[in-house]
């Protein structure tokens, strides 16, 4: 499968936006390994190959384990991660596939018990940004490891 499109060279300014908030967020309430837990959860989910390979890696070169990156698609039954990091994901799930009639406030409770409100907005943009970019990604089929080297990717240790 090849691109069919370059939207970073196309759209420059939208694209360098779309990079500023995403870096904004890392600045947030949300701990990066969390964030990273994101990405990949919503990559899954959305089946962006480019995302899932890119963040990934990133989550590696943070220092995430492999097993729980093995176990993140079955996030419930796995016991190797935390009430905090469940709740990020169950958000980020409820999100990005958002249910006819909207986040059901059963789950909505459930990760307000162990999220503050503004960590919850700072997760929000969060998975709203990483259905951004598996968009842009899958519409254009960007190449996964394609960027590796642009984005340093290739010290993750994982081909």
């Amino acid at each position: 499968m090849t691109q069919r499109l370059n939207f970073a060279q196309l759209s420059p300014e939208l694209f360098k936006s779309l990079m500023t908030l995403s870096n904004e967020i890392k600045k947030g309430s949300i701990e990066q390994s969390i964030l990273d837990l994101i990405d990949i959860r919503a990559s899954q989910i959305n089946g962006c190959a480019f995302c899932l390979d890119m963040h990934s890696k990133e989550a590696k070169i943070h220092g995430e384990r492999e097993l729980r990156l093995y176990h993140l698609a079955a996030w419930r039954e796995s016991t190797l991660f935390s009430p905090r990091e469940r709740a990020a994901l169950a958000w980020t799930e409820v999100v990005t596939k958002l249910p006819e009639g909207g986040v059901p406030d059963e789950v909505y409770e459930r990760v307000r018990g162990q999220l503050s409100e503004k960590e919850l907005s700072d997760l929000t943009f969060q998975v709203m940004a990483i259905n951004m970019w598996n968009r842009a990604s899958i519409a254009f089929r960007a190449v996964p490891g394609s960027a590796d080297k642009a984005f340093g990717l290739d010290k993750a240790g994982l081909e």
